[in-house]
């Protein structure tokens, strides 16, 4: 005799849960289905068992009285940035506005690596009109990009989305997280279209030592937090998640980023390797977004938990800072052995100084160094894409879907350069 699969029989096969317990029924659907009778009472008893099971489960779950009792609707007042109560699965009502407007403006910003043709880098790649310190300017760069977004995602999806507890900074992160695979997979799409070598470039943030620095810098800031015992609700471990915030929006974001955008983007301003340099525009914009929502999410923790920030504590933040931007200048000397496209190693380290003097005062801590000096006011204009046809003539760079972002509503925020 055939054997008995009750997703075959259906519809005509009976309900087990009928079957389980009455041998008379189970008879008809043996002589019905043309099976033995043993096939059917096994197949009814353990569907039986499985119902059972179900409803011993769904009688456990709180009665609508017992729901009601603790159950209290939301109010503004009871969100919190961190360590808070109030349940985390309503988004609504919204606190703070500029967590939504950023989750809204990126979402009408979206773009794709494929949409940007790459055919005149690989025929400028493919010639001899690029310089061998041009070469190692693009190598390096995709070296660093390619893994250090991955780290980003890695942080913010294992360690600091569950540690945020609010529900329209989640909605941002969860933003946030996808465009960092975006922009992954543009440096992929990068390094595919020029036939880069793959396990060189992928691997330099293990084998080239300014790579690995910063990457090993940032490592550092991560383990604690996507440990998932970890959790915040003491004073230090309230730090450790500042710590880590400060790391990834103020330095791996705010500083490792901005040596290799304003060389990519030199690059595209002089009409070299232009595709890669407007993957790296669209990156530009998002990241400026990233870095002002982070700090954004710091001042709030801070406005929220000012006993945090004791004396050591502010000094130990800056040394941070101080530490990334060294570690960017190491890495821009390594990258511009000799000047090129307009730039050198003192400028660009005068850049990053500039940079992490505007980090230390955005999360309200005093500059370090002494000039405060833009060398690439360019930089600045790269930021803002309503304004400028795109540098190297290909299309217009205003690229929204969805609704139209106002940069200009973004208040203090609106420039990260």
């Amino acid at each position: 005799m055939s054997q008995f699969h009750w997703d075959e029989a259906a519809p005509s096969a009976p309900d087990p849960g009928v079957l389980a317990g009455n041998p008379a029924a189970q008879q008809e659907a043996a002589k019905q289905h043309q099976v033995r009778p043993q096939q059917i009472s096994s197949l009814a008893q353990n569907a039986g068992n499985v119902l059972e099971r179900a409803r011993r489960i769904v009688d456990e779950l709180p009665t609508e009285e017992e729901s009601q009792e603790s159950y209290e609707r939301v109010q503004v007042d009871d969100k919190r940035m961190i360590n808070c109560r109030a349940d985390l699965n309503q988004l609504v009502p919204i606190k703070f506005d500029w967590a939504w407007d950023k989750y809204l403006a990126g979402c009408a910003n979206h773009w794709m690596p494929q949409e940007i043709g790459m055919d005149a880098d690989i025929r400028l790649w493919e010639s001899d009109d690029l310089s061998e310190d041009e070469r190692r300017i693009v190598k390096r760069n995709l070296g660093f990009f390619s893994t250090a977004d991955s780290l980003v995602a890695n942080n913010l999806v294992l360690g600091v989305y569950r540690l945020i507890t609010n529900p329209e900074c989640r909605q941002y992160l969860l933003r946030q997280a996808f465009e960092e695979a975006i922009h992954t997979h543009a440096y992929q799409y990068c390094v595919q279209s020029l036939g880069l070598d793959e396990g060189e470039i992928f691997n330099m943030y293990h084998e080239i030592p300014s790579v690995a620095r910063k990457a090993v810098w940032g490592l550092k800031h991560t383990h604690q937090l996507t440990d998932p015992t970890f959790t915040t609700g003491t004073q230090e471990k309230d730090r450790e998640l500042v710590r880590n915030l400060v790391a990834y929006y103020c330095v791996l974001e705010g500083i490792f980023f901005y040596c290799g955008f304003s060389q990519i983007l030199s690059m595209g301003r002089r009409n070299r390797m232009v595709g890669v340099a407007e993957q790296f525009q669209y990156i530009l914009r998002d990241e400026s977004m990233h870095v002002n929502f982070g700090v954004d999410m710091i001042n709030q923790i801070h406005n929220e938990n000012p006993h945090l920030w004791t004396e050591d504590f502010a000094r130990e933040l800056t040394d941070m800072i101080v530490q990334g931007a060294e570690l960017e200048v190491a890495y821009a000397r390594d990258t511009m052995p000799r000047g090129v496209l307009g730039m050198n190693a003192q400028t660009m380290e005068q850049y990053l100084r500039f940079i992490a003097n505007r980090r230390l005062e955005q999360i309200g801590l005093s500059r370090v160094y002494p000039s405060n000096e833009n060398p690439f006011p360019w930089m600045a204009e790269m930021i803002d894409l309503r304004k400028e046809k795109n540098f190297f003539e290909s299309r217009v760079t205003e690229y929204q879907t969805g609704g139209a972002l106002k940069w200009d509503n973004m208040g203090k925020q609106s420039l990260s350069w």
